[in-house]
């Protein structure tokens, strides 16, 4: 299973050699949509040899990467694989009085039914309307607006947030260091908690582990060019406060009802629900701060 670009936003040049590696001796390759608006309407995975292809038209088909749930994920096969698909399918036929549609249960190599295999219908037809909306020409438009805004704001922090691979230009997510923070005691995390304080919700942080102190930042497409810049000159702001007053990264966040959490202590001690404090406990807003 392979993303395209993957995971620190580069494109795998050599996806055609890969596959044809991985077919030679009987291996299936299977696609992970996550990534696909960045090469929308540009690529196409099955030009990439892919076998099986899972889409999450919840993000690349109407909402932002990190938008949340609920998800839909249709998987497409190539065509020697379409006779196992789950059954009954629908299938579309031409006539004199325009397209029909029937369920076919005729299938003999199907898997047969999965439970809920039709997927989350609501936000199929979301993503359905996206695509007519948009046509081929705005899906591809979609697609570099989102490379667009990851470079535009990688170009501006990459000279105090190092890519953590700079062989190419990034795709739709860039994925930079941070530990040369470490030299001033800080890290990563408290970088992204000051960035609550700025009124930025924090990137996926320590990921993907082959990047140290990792900062993966996706812009999205949706994004203005005035939040982008602001994105950008926040973390500037913070790098130059790692050097100038690490506490302040420590302390962050201080604008939040609750502050910094006790991440450890949480997971050891884990409250489920909320329960009234019995005479003489503590203030439990203040309890939870550490909790």
């Amino acid at each position: 299973m392979l993303t395209n670009p993957n995971t620190v936003g580069l494109f795998e040049v050599e996806i055609e050699r890969i596959a044809a590696v991985l077919h030679r001796v009987g291996a299936l390759l299977y696609y992970d949509g996550g990534n696909f608006n960045a090469i929308c309407g540009r690529v196409w995975p099955g030009d990439m040899r892919f076998d099986v292809v899972h889409l999450n038209v919840h993000k690349t088909f109407a909402t932002p990467h990190g938008g949340g749930v609920p998800g839909a994920g249709p998987v497409v096969v190539s065509g020697r694989l379409a006779p196992y698909l789950p059954a009954p399918v629908v299938v579309r036929s031409d006539g004199a009085a325009g397209p029909a549609y029937r369920w076919d249960g005729d299938r003999p190599k199907s898997i047969g039914r999965v439970h809920g295999f039709h997927g989350n219908t609501g936000i199929l037809l979301r993503a359905y309307s996206y695509l007519l909306a948009h046509g081929g020409d705005g899906l591809a438009n979609m697609s570099a607006k989102a490379v667009l805004a990851a470079r535009y704001v990688a170009g501006q922090v990459s000279d105090v947030l190092p890519l953590g691979y700079a062989e190419h230009p990034p795709m739709h997510e860039f994925v930079s260091t941070g530990k040369g923070l470490r030299a001033h005691g800080v890290r990563v995390t408290d970088l992204c908690k000051r960035l609550i304080d700025l009124g930025y919700h924090p990137p996926t942080n320590y990921f993907p582990l082959i990047v140290e102190e990792a900062l993966m930042v996706e812009p999205t497409e949706s994004e203005s060019r005035e939040t982008l810049d602001g994105f950008a000159q926040a973390l500037r702001r913070i790098v130059a406060e790692a050097a100038d007053d690490p506490q302040l990264l420590h302390d962050a966040p201080v604008t939040t009802p609750v502050g910094r959490l006790d991440e450890g202590k949480a997971g050891r001690e884990l409250v489920l629900r909320w329960r009234p404090p019995a005479d003489g406990d503590a203030d439990p807003d203040a309890a939870a701060a550490t909790a």
